[in-house]
């Protein structure tokens, strides 16, 4: 089972002094184009299989779409290929501009 993270719990770890996670973002280019995470790598969720070598098994991933939906895919995607840190963003990139960041463009 995939770890779920919310919006403002993944405020509060990359405001921390631990070493952040990797922010991948799985959604389309159009969409990274509207509003994206500062730090965030972007691998639309097709590519992820062919981009696995992009990936850091050792570090931990939080995984983010539009809305959860996606990410909660690839995270069990990346899970079932010996990722363990693989944690899914609660609500997305939607809630994190609902919750967190007002400047970040909803759509």
């Amino acid at each position: 089972m995939v770890q779920q993270i919310t919006a403002r719990q993944l405020d509060a770890l990359l405001r921390s002094d631990v070493p952040a996670p990797q922010l991948l973002d799985v959604r389309e280019s159009w969409e990274v184009g509207v509003c994206r995470l500062t730090g965030s790598t972007h691998i639309p969720m097709r590519q992820v299989p062919a981009a696995l070598a992009a990936l850091d098994a050792e570090r931990p991933i939080v995984v983010i779409c539009h809305h959860g939906i996606r990410s909660q895919q690839v995270a069990l995607f990346l899970d079932q290929r010996g990722f363990r840190q693989v944690i899914n963003l609660q609500g997305g990139i939607d809630a994190w501009a609902r919750e967190v960041d007002a400047d970040i463009a909803t759509y």
